[in-house]
């Protein structure tokens, strides 16, 4: 196998299975584990995949992101500290934005269920599981559904989003860079998270440590809009002081 083919194929692993190892791929490929490794390093060069130790997992791009499932079965001990982590954040808000994505909805299935709430969300998981709770109210945002993450998107949420004035939104994001702010792959999908990050009085962004220092294609927010960011313990304490200098408190649970 060719070099280039070598790497292409490490590539479609990681985007199929979420990641990859090195070990486990020196074996399934035949070759040396310096062989993988500098495969991986090119292709980190290339903006693909980002190294971990003794890995290295898919950068969602325009032309790659990954899907709900797929984000259902990684890191979900970290995705739940950080939710809890977020609702202490709640405060007196009535009224809240539940971005799209798997952490996003466990915050919104962690939403305290002894108080009046309404819940605005863009993404149908969390508004059927916020209902099946009742626990909420539930303001679902109409529009065109994407498949990959069950959320909807375009001028019908939009245009929704515009008419309201929420106490308090959670957001997350596919990477969040102190260079370029909160990104994502998708404009239709940024169009819907930029829309509801003006519409709030507060904002509270969550996600874990994996999307730091990581630029996608759609930029919609800035760090400063931000009071809290809340992540978990793999983000290093020395960018957590760098991200906080821009204005938010960051958490790392």
């Amino acid at each position: 196998m060719q070099a280039d083919e070598r790497q292409h194929r490490i590539l479609s692993l990681a985007r199929s299975n979420g990641g990859v190892e090195v070990t486990r791929l020196a074996e399934e490929l035949a070759v040396a584990p310096e062989t993988v490794r500098r495969d991986l390093k090119l292709l980190e060069q290339h903006g693909l995949i980002r190294r971990t130790h003794g890995g290295a997992y898919p950068v969602e791009t325009a032309t790659f992101e990954t899907t709900l499932a797929m984000r259902t079965t990684r890191r979900v001990p970290e995705k739940r500290r950080i939710a809890a982590a977020a609702v202490e954040q709640l405060g007196d808000a009535a009224t809240v934005f539940v971005d799209e994505g798997f952490t996003p909805q466990l915050v919104a299935e962690a939403l305290p269920t002894d108080r009046e709430l309404t819940v605005l969300t863009a993404s149908l998981s969390t508004a059927a599981a916020v209902a099946e709770a009742g626990a909420a109210n539930v303001l679902m945002l109409g529009g065109r559904v994407r498949g990959r993450t069950l959320a909807t998107v375009d001028h019908w949420v939009t245009n929704m989003l515009s008419g309201f004035v929420i106490d308090l939104a959670f957001i997350g994001a596919n990477g969040i860079s102190r260079q370029h702010g909160l990104t994502t792959p998708d404009p239709a999908v940024a169009a819907v998270k930029g829309c509801a990050v003006r519409a709030a009085r507060r904002r509270v962004f969550v996600g874990i440590h994996t999307k730091f220092g990581v630029s996608s294609f759609c930029r919609f927010a800035d760090i400063g809009q931000f009071e809290a960011l809340i992540t978990d313990t793999g983000l290093p304490a020395t960018e957590a002081r760098r991200l906080s200098m821009l204005g938010p408190q960051v958490m790392r649970v």
